[in-house]
């Protein structure tokens, strides 16, 4: 891929969150030359899908997998995980290596190639959860457990340092989600072959209060990356509180 090429950024928002979340950064991708995919997950944003109709981490991630199954043969995409979209993005590598050019891991979750896909969510540390609210659904033997945001944990942990008007946007568009942790636990590590054979780069968001900078810094001594950058000022929602910072790493990771 030539440095001076467009390329085509997908973009997969984290838990309980949905497309809407790269309402900042998309215009300023596109703005540089770039096309932009800011996808929905199964079950999130205006994804018709409920919860309810999802039991694993996969079928979670199904409208990633579709977008990377439309990918022609001689184009390879820019991938970008905010939070636990970084899993989404691991299930996407393991299945479709040869389509990515870059893996991006903003403030995410980053599993390896040596551990169970439950490992490095299972590390993260889990500070007052405030008014988020863990709930049962499905099946009893599938073990599933729903996690929704409340106002409180979205303003204090994720939105502490973006504009009001975004903290009352998430607020109206929050969606339950789940870890699908039961699943992921059962599963075999992510491959050297196929996921381990893709680029990746970090961003690390420096005033996180939903996965906090240090855990971040952990994550990649325990997988190394190629590529490491921070956004000092960031908040959780990096996109959010700083998309023009964000945009110019984005632009320099896929250089």
């Amino acid at each position: 891929m030539e440095e001076n090429q467009q390329k085509h950024f997908v973009l997969v928002h984290g838990a309980c969150l949905g497309a809407w979340s790269w309402y900042k950064l998309q215009p300023l991708l596109e703005a540089a030359g770039h096309r932009v995919t800011a996808i929905d997950l199964s079950a999130s944003g205006i994804n018709p899908k409920s919860l309810d109709e999802l039991r694993t981490f996969p079928d979670y991630t199904l409208p990633l997998f579709k977008v990377m199954e439309s990918i022609p043969p001689d184009e390879k995409v820019v991938l970008v995980g905010h939070s636990l979209g970084g899993m989404n993005l691991a299930f996407a590598m393991e299945k479709y290596p040869e389509k990515i050019y870059m893996a991006v891991f903003l403030a995410a979750i980053m599993p390896d190639t040596v551990h169970r896909p439950s490992y490095v969510p299972e590390q993260v540390p889990m500070e007052d959860s405030l008014d988020t609210q863990f709930a049962p659904f499905g099946r009893p033997e599938d073990h599933l457990q729903s996690i929704l945001f409340g106002p409180q944990f979205i303003s204090s942990r994720l939105y502490q340092l973006s504009p009001p008007e975004d903290v009352a946007l998430a607020n109206s568009l929050v969606r339950p989600t789940s870890i699908f942790l039961e699943d992921l636990s059962n599963r075999s590590p992510f491959s050297n072959e196929k996921f381990g054979s893709v680029k990746r780069a970090f961003i690390i968001t420096g005033k996180d209060k939903a996965i906090p900078p240090d855990f971040q810094r952990w994550e990649i001594e325990n997988n190394p990356v190629a590529i490491q950058k921070e956004i000092e000022d960031a908040d959780h929602m990096a996109m959010i509180s700083k998309p023009s910072t964000l945009c110019q790493y984005l632009l320099e990771i896929a250089k």
